[in-house]
């Protein structure tokens, strides 16, 4: 492929660009459309999700699928794309998760049934975690150190442009036109990114990165990971048949399997050493709790508000944005709060907010407006997260060495996924909600009431466990607003 590209300029070297140039300018561009559709493609898609049932005759344990999957091969690989991006080169791996992001969204925005839908959602996860790794990274990799932060600024707040336009824009088209172009809306975005990568980024990777890559343990957590899914999804469904016991046990047969790998081998994909620091496996655990409650309320708030309350796409999507602009304005706030005091008070405060604010949204009923039922919910929440985020990714990030900085990250965003895909796989049979149909209202408020729970005990683990004035990092809005596929929560890649 990047012998049929056009002549390119004589590329500086690594960490040698600067920003004012026309190829920093560039750079700049082609990370923030990689991550852009990344981002766009998985929040619209879960403004869609209804009128894909709809469409594809889906119940709700197909639309649990629809995104579970996606979430399940990009949480299990984000690591390894990572590791590949740095011992093949970040470039080489970013356009190869855009030509492969383009080709899954193809498939599925073509796709005639759903188990066709589900399974091109799983293709196009497994392109994500070796796309959504390098946008950050390449920037990291490519500018001059005295420039850096003034180009990270430049991608969180072009990121951020789209964080607020991707609602309206998803919404729009699934109403207007069909749920299939909130995919085929993906391919000349990647074609403009693809052409300027060949063209203007630089090459980079890690001359220390380890020469063999742990495959082996991808495997495994990929498929201990989807048979644990598999038989929490179907199983409470179904009256637990036997093939949902038997692929439940399997997967955990293979987690356990991977635990071991990961602790024999010389260069593995999760090193579990780096859990020894209490704050650094306080700060995901806080973070599975927070983000599973999140990911699963916001899943189900938007298939009820269409479902049960009559909102279109466009305007179930939009309820979701106060909580995008709250944490736009006021998260670097927190974080330099979090830097004079240390992140533990807002690390247990702030998770206790978006519990309130989860609580709230058990009001959201049929007969309630938008205004006196949502919104409220939505600023409760977004001050919650807004006080909760940049603490959270500034621990992660203090308590790792410097060397394993973009290691610790990368597994914070993969707890992050993995706790969405647990969450949106449990949360609906915890609350009695049938997954073969019908509506939402009987479950819905217990649901709420437990992913609101779930959030407390997030609260209660960050006041254990975090350390009271413990030094934490100087927190930038792209630190916040890292990716989590998951709408609305941590919006932007750190790596």
């Amino acid at each position: 492929m990047t012998g049929a590209a056009p002549a390119a300029p004589a590329a500086p070297t690594s960490a040698a660009v600067r920003f004012a140039t026309p190829t920093g300018r560039w750079i700049v561009a082609a990370a923030v459309l990689g991550s852009g559709v990344a981002f766009l493609d998985s929040t619209v898609v879960n403004a869609a999700l209804p009128a894909i049932g709809r469409d594809l005759h889906a119940d709700l344990a197909d639309l649990q699928w629809v995104l579970t999957t996606y979430l399940l091969t990009l949480g299990s690989l984000l690591v390894l794309g990572g590791a590949l991006g740095d011992r093949f080169g970040r470039r080489r791996m970013f356009v190869a998760g855009l030509v492969g992001f383009a080709a899954a969204s193809v498939l599925c925005g073509s796709a005639a049934s759903i188990g066709m839908l589900i399974a091109a959602r799983a293709v196009q996860g497994v392109a994500a975690a070796l796309l959504v790794p390098g946008s950050l990274a390449i920037i990291s990799a490519s500018f001059h150190p005295d420039d850096r932060g003034r180009a990270i600024g430049a991608w969180s707040g072009l990121g951020g442009v789209a964080t607020a336009a991707g609602p309206f824009l998803g919404g729009w088209l699934i109403d207007s036109v069909s749920w299939r172009l909130v995919f085929f809306v993906n391919l000349p975005l990647v074609a403009a990114a693809v052409a300027i990568c060949l063209r203007h980024v630089p090459e980079t990777r890690d001359v220390d990165a380890p020469a063999r890559v742990d495959v082996t343990g991808a495997v495994l957590l990929a498929g201990g990971l989807a048979g644990v899914v598999y038989a929490l999804i179907e199983g409470p469904s179904s009256g637990w048949p036997a093939a949902a016991v038997l692929l439940g046990a399997v997967g955990a047969v293979a987690l356990a399997a991977w635990l071991a790998v990961e602790l024999r081998s010389a260069h593995p994909m999760v090193p579990l050493g780096v859990f020894r620091s209490r704050q650094f496996s306080g700060a995901n655990a806080v973070t599975f709790a927070v983000y599973a409650a999140f990911g699963a309320t916001t899943f189900l708030l938007v298939v009820h508000l269409q479902s049960d309350l009559g909102y279109s796409a466009l305007e179930a999507g939009a309820s979701l944005i106060p909580v995008t602009v709250l944490m736009f304005l006021f998260s670097a706030r927190s974080g330099a709060l979090a830097q004079r005091i240390g992140p533990r008070l807002q690390m247990t405060v702030g998770p206790v907010v978006v519990a309130a604010g989860i609580g709230l949204l058990a009001r959201v009923e049929p007969g309630r407006s938008y205004w006196e039922s949502v919104l409220p919910a939505m600023v409760v929440i977004g001050a919650g997260l807004a006080t909760t985020v940049a603490p959270l990714t500034a621990s992660v990030l203090a308590a790792i060495d410097d060397h394993h900085a973009g290691l610790g990250s990368a597994i914070n965003n993969a707890v992050a996924r993995i706790a969405s895909l647990v969450a949106v796989a449990v949360l609906p049979a915890a609350a009695g909600i049938s997954t073969s149909g019908g509506s939402l209202n009987d479950g819905f408020g217990t649901a709420m009431g437990i992913a609101a729970g779930l959030t407390v005990v997030g609260g209660v683990l960050a006041f254990l466990t975090i350390r009271r004035a413990a030094p934490v990092r100087q927190v930038t809005r792209a630190d916040v607003f890292s990716a989590c596929e998951d709408p609305c929560v941590r919006l932007r890649e750190v790596s």
